[in-house]
């Protein structure tokens, strides 16, 4: 096999959560590229049903689904519609996640709880369903997005900070318990211009975070589906537990305080 040919994901399933916008429509457009059948779930049907036509443009199937990934009953029902649709399942991109600045003398003990449900129990629990179906598939690979801030030491982030490290430890975790036949890896991002943060983020803002990163920019969705591409295929087919940082080389939050 040369060296391309690792890269390939031909005859694979993925299901890419938050697959909408942003991130997530990034890497299933990546995973489509290189061959894979996608399924592409959200909140927002009329978002990954176009994403669904871009993956379907590239003469790969497509799967649009509605789903909240909160909700227990929607989680089981995108797994079992993409083992409907296309007999298996081998990848799985936990994308769907997030979460704003907080206070912490007024953010609820509820509020806190919800955020790692979004970041933490949901990809825990998509993994629980879509585990046995790889290995019934012969081996797959779950990828975590978790993100820098995972890492960062720094004020109004006590309740996404601390559920992305949560996650990122579960990833390495799960790769224990998963072992051989199912790898699981996390990509930690650093700030990626979206178009919703592009639309949020002042000019002088922006030009203050590309200053303060070492290779001088911010990150573009395409950064981060390289790396996914890479974490799905078999060219890392040696790598689990791991967590890659795309990130520009920022070793501390470059977010403006």
């Amino acid at each position: 096999m040369s060296i391309l040919e690792r890269f390939n994901l031909a005859g694979s399933t993925a299901i890419v959560t938050g697959a909408g916008r942003g991130i997530g429509r990034g890497i299933a457009l990546a995973f489509a590229e290189a061959g894979a059948d996608v399924v592409c779930a959200a909140r927002t049907l009329a978002d990954v049903e176009a994403v669904a036509e871009e993956v379907r443009a590239m003469g790969r199937r497509a799967l649009a689904i509605s789903c909240d990934v909160n909700d227990a009953e929607q989680r089981a029902a995108v797994v079992a519609a993409a083992r409907e649709a296309f007999g298996r399942v081998t990848h799985l991109v936990n994308n769907a996640g997030g979460a704003g600045p907080n206070d912490p003398l007024k953010m609820t003990a509820q509020q806190f709880e919800d955020i790692f449900r979004f970041n933490v129990g949901s990809a825990y629990a998509l993994s629980q369903l879509c585990v046995p179906l790889m290995r019934e598939a012969g081996g797959g690979n779950i990828i975590n997005i978790t993100s820098g801030a995972a890492r960062y030491a720094q004020p109004q982030f006590s309740a996404y900070g601390t559920a992305k490290a949560a996650l990122t430890q579960l990833t390495r975790l799960l790769a224990q318990d998963f072992a051989p036949a199912v790898r699981v890896n996390a990509i930690a991002p650093g700030p990626i211009l979206t178009d919703a943060l592009n639309r949020v983020l002042p000019a002088h803002m922006r030009d203050g975070m590309v200053a303060a990163t070492p290779l001088k920019s911010l990150g573009e969705t395409e950064d981060i589906a390289a790396a996914a591409l890479y974490l799905a295929s078999p060219a890392s087919r040696w790598v689990t537990g791991k967590i890659i940082e795309v990130d520009g080389g920022a070793e501390s939050s470059v977010w403006p305080g």
